[in-house]
């Protein structure tokens, strides 16, 4: 297990060297109540004052409820800005003059993807017109899978916990003593109601997590995983740039 003093101590750093770095006055994260978005609020404002979590619901249930019960728990807890950025008009808005454009309604990547890009679209507007950084907040065991999405979740100025698995996102929170609720919450991006995760994936972060320290898993369980992880290698990648080549 890691020494989670010290880890705390040299991440906090990290995130105040780098906001030195880009004369950032602040941090902007989004907050959706889940235990990634817990412990990267707690860094943030452990290294900046001025550090403001934006909650994003978009059309689930679960954004209105649980989830931002939870968020507006952490705020006042740790003391973090709440700001409230309700995106549900803004998306059916959006699909709305989508709809002569593309024909996204059986499409369920391209719907789901929506509300994680209006996020993103938010958290760089606060950030640009009031000088922070956007911090992320996805996990090495979902960067490892591709659960993110591209120029949505997977979008941001710098991120404290990417080398972390799942399984080390739940023992850090619990060396901060976090709220049980939110350490017992199962991992959800909560686009769609009663999702979550591990039951999208059809392999727990258990064993994926394991897979990360050892290298090794059964036949069937790498199945799972070397797909997810080719499928998503474009999501880890830079974009394509071409590159005129030299002349002989």
């Amino acid at each position: 297990m890691r020494n989670y003093k010290t880890e705390t101590e040299k991440r906090v750093a990290f995130i105040r060297e780098l906001l030195e770095e880009a004369g950032a006055g602040g941090i902007v994260f989004g907050n959706s109540g889940g235990k990634d978005a817990v412990l990267v609020g707690i860094l943030c404002k452990m290294a900046c004052e001025n550090t403001v979590g934006l909650i994003m619901p978009c059309f689930t249930k679960s954004n209105y409820g649980d989830d931002m019960t939870d968020a507006l728990m952490i705020s006042k807890l740790y003391r973090i800005e709440k700001r409230l950025v309700d995106l549900t008009k803004t998306a059916e808005a959006l699909k709305k003059a989508l709809k002569d454009a593309a024909d996204i309604a059986g499409a369920k990547e391209a719907n789901t993807a929506i509300a994680p890009r209006l996020r993103m679209i938010s958290l760089y507007t606060v950030a640009s017109s009031e000088n922070r950084l956007v911090a992320g907040t996805g996990n090495k065991s979902e960067r490892h899978m591709g659960y993110f999405t591209k120029w949505g979740d997977g979008a941001f100025d710098f991120n404290p916990i990417a080398d972390l698995t799942v399984t080390e996102i739940y023992e850090f929170l619990t060396y901060l003593d976090a709220p049980k609720r939110i350490i017992s919450k199962a991992p959800s991006a909560g686009l769609y109601d009663g999702q979550t995760d591990e039951q999208e994936m059809g392999i727990t972060y258990k064993i994926i997590d394991e897979y990360l320290q050892s290298g090794e898993s059964s036949p069937e369980n790498m199945a799972i995983i070397n797909k997810y992880h080719k499928i998503s290698e474009h999501k880890r990648v830079p974009p394509k740039i071409y590159k005129e080549q030299d002349k002989v």
